[in-house]
């Protein structure tokens, strides 16, 4: 297996998973956050909780869906270094 190959496996098999992981508990303590909000009608400071909850669940949404975009944009404009296999006819003589 050559370092590209290491790279993608790596990728696919570690990063990706956790990614998702990340993306799905931001997203249930963002629910949460709103479950809260909403059961404490008459507690101000839970209802601040509940906000804070919210607030972190988007913020870390979308730090995710940042670095998401990110990642397809850079292999968007470079596609040559990561999609493109090394064969003796592309490495230069």
């Amino acid at each position: 297996m050559d370092f590209k190959g290491l790279i993608s496996l790596i990728v696919d098999k570690i990063f990706d998973p956790i990614a998702l992981l990340i993306v799905g508990l931001a997203t249930i303590y963002f629910l949460i956050g709103v479950l809260k909000y909403i059961q404490s009608v008459g507690d101000e400071t839970k209802r601040k909780e509940g906000v804070v909850m919210m607030t972190y669940g988007i913020i870390g949404l979308f730090v995710m869906v940042s670095l998401w975009g990110l990642v397809n944009v850079l292999n968007k404009t470079f596609p040559d270094l990561i999609n493109k296999p090394i064969t003796p006819s592309t490495r230069g003589r």
